[in-house]
């Protein structure tokens, strides 16, 4: 666990064993709330409580920030003020509604075409010059990391912050902990990626033995979001295929599973709802309604749909036959 070192040192160590008792991972948040705790120490180093100004000092942290990234952080910090309060301390919790309600992108859906392209563009950069100033992971990992994204879907915490330990290379299995809403599920790796996340993994053995993380950067921690995102930005301009005005971002790759996965469904002529609450449980959802967000039908899909719905669609509003006058 994080040395916390501000007034609040004990309070933020007693809410993460609170929280990991409870069976939630809590590894981004902890990142979250060291550096709370380091805000805490700098500005307000005689403060055993948290204060008003102190969380305004966090809000303002990052001028600029988009909502969605302002609210990831403001959450464990509203969590901590609460646990606090609750044990009978003062805590200034910050009402709800601050930050305004998360935002919804509208997503971009990438075609085989634009894939193909970009996963040859990961795998033919020229990582060498990053060795010499002793960042050698992007090398191994981004090809294998953007892969495991799209092939099974993960939201970018989910793949980043794999342990070793998660991924089963004998029966594919991964183990996937630290989810939106704390909830574990299990995914399942097709042979062949299986056989990529084994080559990958024995060649970051063979750098970083006994490795916690899955996907490490050079000192065995997680991957940075931001850093995996300008990769990711990086590769798409690169592949000549970024979109002016339409934001980059590696949870499209998700979106995109979604859509080519219900595409071949669809062409294999499956049985649409009777894997529709697989797809869900798949991609860790509570509610079908979830699922339903992420089904954004691409312009190659929407064809395919419109033909398997046809017959059903004329059995269930039949031509309406107007008599001559």
């Amino acid at each position: 666990m994080t040395e916390f070192k501000s007034l609040l040192k004990d309070d933020i160590a007693l809410f993460l064993r609170q929280k990991r008792a409870a069976g939630y991972p809590y590894e981004h948040n902890e990142m979250l709330l060291a550096r709370f705790d380091a805000l805490a120490k700098e500005q307000f180093p005689n403060e055993a409580r948290i204060s008003r100004e102190m969380v305004e000092a966090w809000l303002n942290l990052l001028p600029g920030e988009h909502p969605n990234g302002l609210l990831r952080r403001v959450t464990p910090i509203r969590q901590l003020a609460k646990f606090i309060a609750g044990n009978g301390k003062e805590a200034y919790i910050l009402p709800g509604g601050i930050p305004r309600k998360q935002i919804k992108y509208t997503p971009y859906i990438y075609s085989e075409e634009e894939l193909s392209s970009f996963f040859s563009t990961v795998d033919r950069h020229d990582y060498s010059y990053l060795d010499s100033i002793h960042q050698w992971t992007p090398r191994y990992v981004l090809p294998v990391i953007f892969r495991v994204y799209y092939c099974l879907g993960l939201r970018n915490s989910e793949a980043r912050m794999l342990h070793r330990s998660d991924v089963d290379l004998e029966t594919g299995e991964i183990l996937v902990r630290e989810s939106k809403g704390w909830r574990r599920r299990i995914v399942v790796a097709s042979e062949d990626l299986v056989e990529l996340l084994a080559e990958y993994d024995s060649k970051m053995d063979s750098r970083m033995p006994g490795r916690e993380m899955f996907f490490p950067c050079e000192d065995g921690k997680a991957f940075a979001r931001n850093r995996l995102d300008l990769w990711f930005r990086r590769f798409l301009e690169e592949s000549g295929i970024r979109k002016e005005g339409i934001p980059q971002r590696i949870h499209d790759l998700r979106h995109t599973h979604c859509v080519h996965l219900l595409n071949r469904w669809v062409k294999e002529g499956k049985n649409l709802e009777a894997l529709y609450p697989y797809m869900s449980e798949h991609l860790g959802h509570r509610h079908f309604s979830d699922t339903d967000y992420y089904l954004t039908l691409s312009k190659e899909f929407y064809p395919e749909l419109e033909k398997r719905m046809k017959d059903i669609n004329d059995d269930i509003l039949p031509e309406v036959c107007h008599a001559e006058d």
